[in-house]
């Protein structure tokens, strides 16, 4: 293993019956019960992920989208599912610029698509699921009804948060005084424990076709531009396929499909696969280097070409095929930064909330969800205590002819991603990270430090990141391509860096973002090793 140049601030959990590692403890608690209690992996998921809709409310939610993968134990039992929603019947671009609207909004009715995710529950559930969702929600039930600790991110952000004060609907939960939000305090979501009620007795009719769906038709009408319909609603139904896959220095990493832009991250592994790596060394000028210009050129890809496969015929295959890499791979200039990617020639032919749950049995699931931005359009539907999403505002283009431009049933380009690393047909690593579009690049650099230089687990979600993202500087902000980097990583390395052409900007310890968690399965012992990042409050623990 190779030498891990930094120090640690969380210790290595390891297990050998069971594993859920999380963003916050309750939730990992909750998911650990049931694993426990004799359910499964995908049982374990849903309870988790019900409480972290209750406890992590910026993040995710009853009215945001999901994506899993799942491996059974067992040849050829790997499936991912998306559980992303789609634009309103009555979404179309002109219904936006004739109203002069040249981009997306990003708050309120219209940034909102179709929620999928109790959808996602239900249908994991009836593929893979053995217990009923009834019980699985009963844990997040009881932090609404009874209330939880908030944690001082948390209450931080519901203070300071002014998306809060716009929609009357949310005022009325979170501005209550009754019900203050303060660190350690005892927050309360009535209205949320009565929606989750619902479902545990209706189970997806309650959300798609009941009481719920009738709250947002009815809060869509009253914001004035509302375009939901019930019909919007009932139509909504999640896709199980296998997913995508591709050799990376001995293993085959599987990851979620469009409309999920889980292809970036197998297209960055394809073009750095022919650069050593490990020889270059962790941290070096020239790793970095390599890896942020391959990232930027799948981004490029990704803009380009990528869409929702319903609507848009995109060249995955072709994308992650060796003979593109090989020639994608003449983009990459080792001397000089690429400030302005473009997309390859193709032949013919963020807030969110991820988590890992794993068991003794080789059964495993990487599963994420979201409300798109921190408490998503900002708009509660009615009395549900429902943060709608805003992931049309913040996903869809108006750009006509755009691969991902808005338009009725269709589903938006998804930060989201999952994955999972096999070895001989078994899975070895289970990991993701929340983030937007760091999502892809974190992911990337976790598994590098994993396949490329030996890391465990802790060592890997630990170590110092970068990402091509705007700058914290407000000259640089309007520049997507200025790279954050971690001041853990050597000057000299950024000096490198910037020698080469990058625009750098030097953030703090652990300011590049990011919320890792992996799990590592040793194929030999069967000893769950798990990774919890100390970007975030959660953790792992098993049994």
């Amino acid at each position: 293993m190779a030498h891990y140049p930094f120090p640690l601030r969380k210790h290595l959990v390891q297990s050998r019956q069971g594993m859920v590692a999380t963003a916050h403890p309750l939730a990992s608690q909750a998911g650990l019960r049931i694993l426990q209690e004799g359910g499964n992996v995908v049982d374990a998921t849903v309870a988790t992920a019900a409480v972290l809709n209750v406890i992590d409310m910026d993040e995710c939610g009853l009215g945001g989208d999901a994506f899993l993968i799942v491996h059974l134990a067992g040849p050829d039992e790997t499936w991912a599912l998306s559980g992303g929603g789609a634009a309103p019947t009555g979404a179309t671009r002109d219904y936006f610029t004739r109203r002069g609207i040249t981009m997306m909004p990003l708050e309120g009715i219209l940034s909102v698509s179709v929620p999928g995710v109790v959808d996602a529950y239900v249908t994991a559930l009836e593929r893979w699921g053995s217990m009923p969702l009834a019980e699985l929600l009963q844990p997040a039930i009881f932090y609404a009804e009874e209330g939880f600790p908030l944690s001082e991110p948390v209450a931080l952000s519901i203070d300071r948060s002014k998306k809060l004060d716009r929609f009357p609907t949310t005022r009325r939960v979170f501005r209550d005084p009754s019900n203050p939000a303060r660190p350690g305090g005892i927050f309360r979501q009535q209205d949320l424990a009565g929606s989750l009620r619902l479902i545990a007795e209706g189970g997806r009719e309650a959300f798609y076709e009941g009481p719920i769906a009738g709250a947002i038709v009815r809060q869509s009408a009253e914001e004035g531009d509302g375009l939901f319909t019930l019909e919007d609603l009932k139509a909504h139904r999640s896709e199980v396929y296998r997913p995508l896959q591709m050799d990376y220095r001995g293993f085959t990493v599987y990851e979620t499909a469009p409309p999920s832009q889980g292809l970036i991250v197998l297209e960055a592994l394809a073009l750095v696969e022919a650069f050593d790596l490990a020889s270059m060394g962790f941290g070096s000028a020239e790793t970095i280097h390599t890896m942020v210009e391959a990232k930027k050129l799948a981004f490029a890809d990704r803009n380009a070409y990528a869409g929702d496969p319903r609507f848009v015929d995109a060249p995955v295959s072709r994308l992650l095929s060796s003979a593109y890499a090989a020639e994608r791979r003449r983009a990459i200039d080792p001397d000089r930064a690429n400030n302005a990617p473009t997309a390859g020639t193709l032949a013919d032919g963020d807030n969110t909330s991820s988590f890992v749950v794993a068991d003794g049995e080789g059964n495993a699931v990487s599963f994420i969800q979201s409300v798109s931005a921190g408490y998503g359009s900002g708009v509660i539907a009615g009395e549900t205590g429902i943060f709608l999403n805003n992931r049309a505002g913040r996903a869809f283009t108006l750009e006509e002819g755009h691969p991902n431009c808005i338009a009725p049933g269709k589903r938006p380009m998804y930060t989201l991603n999952c994955y999972m690393v096999f070895r001989d047909g078994r899975p070895t690593i289970v990991g993701g990270t929340p983030g937007g579009d760091r999502q892809p690049q974190h992911n990337f650099q976790v598994i590098a430090s994993l396949l490329d230089f030996g890391f465990d687990a802790q060592e890997a979600v630990e170590a110092p990141r970068w990402s091509s993202l705007p700058g914290s500087d407000p000259a640089t902000l309007g520049d997507p391509l200025t790279l954050m980097i971690e001041r853990r990583f050597p000057e000299e390395t950024v000096r490198e860096l910037a020698a080469k052409g990058h625009r750098m900007d030097v953030v703090g310890d652990w300011g590049a973002g990011g919320e890792a968690l992996i799990i590592v399965i040793d194929p030999d012992t069967g000893v769950l090793s798990s990774g919890c990042d100390p970007r975030c409050i959660g953790c792992a623990i098993g049994y």
